[in-house]
């Protein structure tokens, strides 16, 4: 069996000693059968199994934490609409029974970038307008606790324009924090999170679901496939096309959408700068200086 590829602390490497003998119980009490070489990825196992009557689905196992809770309790309230459907859960381990999609092919096989993008948006629009349940972290809470971290990110930076960039990514997600939105957000929508399936040709899979303002999801999507963006030239072209198609499909308004996408530049940064980076992404600088925020 292969194992996850995360190394882990001491309870993450009891865990994946113990997966053998979960899928072992799993399968037996859910009366499944292996259809196909295992998956793994930093922090699950992906197990293709056949239901009892045949159906093909998928086992998914990952360490019980609060952003498999919030997939769980997501993926209940989507129940199969634009996303990958939910057959059964455990709630002991948190693993998953998954409908079989096609993990061969993801939606960044689509070459031309405005029809992939366009499917991208539909998804978005559906998984938006689903009402989101209660038990989901809010965007509101999370804008606050990376604004109280912003000072000391900023000392952190070695270069002068850095700081000024983040201080102003700040002082965006300062004006909005207090309408941080009610939709409930996928939250890592990009190409590869998007399978070609046999009920809808395209459903999106691995949500880690938030309650906030759909603006704060679209970063994953103005960032799918950089390589191939920057192999074909005008970066900064192709995200403001990107940023446009989204908006309207979603029926945003632009500057409040580009204030949370910097929002999330702002998140990913606080997150480099804890990895001890001390410099912004060059990527991040792209996508910023391409949205039209005043």
């Amino acid at each position: 069996m292969d194992t996850p590829t995360a190394t882990g602390d001491a309870q993450e490497r009891a865990w994946r000693a113990r997966l053998p003998a979960l899928v072992g119980e799993l399968l037996a009490r859910w009366g499944l059968r292996r259809d196909g070489a295992d998956a793994s990825g930093e922090a699950s196992l992906v197990v293709p199994v056949r239901r009892a009557d045949g159906t093909p689905a998928a086992l998914k196992l990952q360490r019980p934490r609060e952003e498999t809770t919030a997939a769980l309790t997501g993926l209940r309230a989507w129940g199969g609409d634009g996303i990958v459907r939910l057959l059964d859960h455990d709630p002991g381990s948190s693993a998953m029974l998954l409908e079989r999609l096609d993990g061969s092919r993801t939606l960044a096989s689509v070459e031309d970038d405005d029809v992939a993008m366009r499917t991208l948006a539909g998804l978005m629009a559906r998984l938006h307008s689903v009402p989101a349940p209660e038990g989901l972290r809010g965007l509101g809470g999370i804008a606050r606790d990376m604004l109280a971290t912003v000072p000391a990110a900023v000392d952190a930076l070695a270069d002068p324009d850095d700081r000024r960039r983040l201080r102003g990514w700040a002082s965006a997600v300062a004006e909005l924090v207090g309408e941080p939105g009610d939709r409930m957000l996928h939250w890592d929508l990009h190409y590869g999170n998007v399978l070609a399936g046999g009920r809808e040709p395209w459903l999106a899979i691995d949500p880690e679901p938030l309650v906030g303002d759909p603006g704060f999801d679209l970063w994953p999507a103005l960032d799918s496939g950089w390589e191939r963006i920057v192999t074909a030239g005008d970066v900064a072209g192709a995200v403001r096309r990107r940023f446009d198609l989204l908006t309207e499909a979603l029926g945003l308004d632009r500057e409040r959408a580009a204030g949370w996408t910097l929002g999330r530049l702002l998140q990913n940064t606080l997150w480099d700068v804890e990895d001890g980076r001390t410099a912004i992404d060059p990527s991040q600088i792209v996508v910023a200086e391409a949205l039209p925020y005043r």
